[in-house]
């Protein structure tokens, strides 16, 4: 039987199931404190029990983004702020290669707040 990490990657088409699992491994790698949890009902991302990022599939074109917590902190051009106030969102096009340096360069930047 699948936990709840498993199953919400698991229930994802192929595409953004290749994107999520790559960009998991990406964010538990930046760091020996990083750790995934379930909070919310999707993965989340903590470092040091502290809510650091996580993920999300957009309601209405169903592609992955990575909701940052402290990304309100940190000007990055991959981050858009839209209507939040401590969050900021990275959104990933399935469609495209993935911006993997920028991707990292912007969850390095937000880790530097923990």
């Amino acid at each position: 039987m699948l936990n709840h990490i498993e199953e919400f990657y698991h229930k994802q088409n192929p595409t953004n199931r290749e994107i999520l699992l790559l960009l998991r491994s990406l964010i538990l790698g930046l760091d020996d404190h990083l750790n995934e949890q379930w909070k919310y009902g999707v993965p989340f991302f903590c470092y040091n029990k502290k809510m650091f990022c996580y993920f999300w599939i957009d309601k209405k074109t169903h592609a992955p983004y990575i909701g940052v917590v402290e990304g309100g902190r940190i000007d990055h051009p991959l981050l858009e702020k839209g209507n939040r106030k401590r969050m900021k969102v990275l959104r990933l096009n399935p469609e495209e290669d993935l911006p993997i340096e920028g991707i990292e360069e912007a969850l390095r930047e937000a880790l530097q707040y923990y």
